[in-house]
């Protein structure tokens, strides 16, 4: 994977030229995020962000985010426009990659979430899928659990990654493949949401970024995503009840479950656990060790995998 870590300046003033944002005064690298190559742009008109887009973002489903953050925008939601340039043009080219140039957005991603802070992202979640459910686009998940089986056979041997992976993920993968539901309300979803892709003042969400995997799915799993990523330990072994909670009463506030998406959260949150856990394993063993992203351990998804197993996983989403 060929990551840059910088862009020439020839090239990036050529591109900022075609846009009513000023010109550039420095252009910084931002190195948390594991997927493409991401750079603070000061113009003489304010911050902007541009994204060079790497690895499992095709050039193809750019203008689908392009529509997507628009129309979530469209509806108050707090997320990024991909900005225009003065033909109205969304996408570029910069560098040999397809590039955009996207508004910033203040605010700081929490590292370590307090209930108020899981209350008011669950609250935006639902706000967010109240919106999405009349976006008329759609997108494959190729994150999603059809896809899970081939992440793992691509990733190698599992035992190098953690001793004993190898049958665990065989296990789970039969599992899911029985059990996975097939009727559940769906639209398009962020299948992402992180604290490091939610940027917040205080208790306040000022925005939700990073859609890059958002995709047509069931709208639990979003939830079970953001529930595996916002209420555990660093280390994936406690499930705070006082964040879990929070996180599903700011999510009812703006949509009401379905008694059979309330009965499949475990289950969801039993793949949204895998399915993260298999391209940290993957991305372990591939990505170069001079790359600017951040390699993240694939151990502390292993150990929410196993607590979402338990018998008493339920109790972890009451609200």
């Amino acid at each position: 994977m060929a990551v840059y870590t910088h862009v020439d300046p020839d090239d990036l003033a050529a591109l900022v030229a075609r846009y009513a944002i000023g010109t550039v005064v420095s252009c910084k690298g931002i190195a948390e995020g594991v997927e493409n190559s991401n750079f603070l742009i000061e113009t003489t008109d304010g911050r902007f962000i541009l994204t060079l887009y790497e690895k499992r973002v095709q050039a193809g489903d750019l203008p689908f985010f392009v529509d997507l953050l628009g129309h979530l925008a469209d509806h108050g939601c707090p997320v990024p426009a991909m900005i225009r340039d003065r033909d109205g043009e969304a996408i570029q080219r910069i560098s040999g990659r397809a590039a955009c140039i996207i508004q910033f957005l203040p605010g700081i991603s929490p590292s370590h979430p307090i209930p108020s802070q899981c209350e008011a992202v669950g609250a935006a979640l639902g706000a967010m899928h109240r919106a999405a459910a009349s976006f008329p686009g759609g997108r494959e998940n190729s994150m999603g659990h059809r896809h899970w089986r081939a992440i793992a056979e691509a990733t190698g041997d599992l035992d190098a990654v953690i001793s004993g992976l190898q049958d665990l993920v065989d296990a789970e993968l039969a599992f899911l493949d029985a059990h996975w539901p097939g009727d559940l309300p769906a639209h398009v979803i962020h299948a992402d949401l992180f604290p490091d892709n939610v940027l917040m003042l205080g208790d306040r969400v000022t925005g939700l970024i990073d859609f890059y995997f958002a995709a047509s799915d069931f709208r639990a799993y979003d939830l079970a995503v953001t529930h595996a990523s916002w209420t555990f330990s660093d280390d994936g072994r406690h499930c705070d009840p006082a964040r879990a909670q929070a996180l599903m009463r700011g999510y009812a506030r703006e949509i009401a479950l379905t008694d059979a998406e309330v009965a499949a959260l475990p289950l969801l949150a039993r793949g949204a656990a895998l399915r993260f856990l298999l391209t940290r394993a993957h991305d372990w063993v591939h990505t170069p060790a001079d790359a600017l992203v951040t390699r993240k351990d694939p151990a502390p998804l292993l150990a929410r995998l196993r607590r979402y197993q338990a018998h008493d996983a339920a109790a972890l989403f009451a609200v």
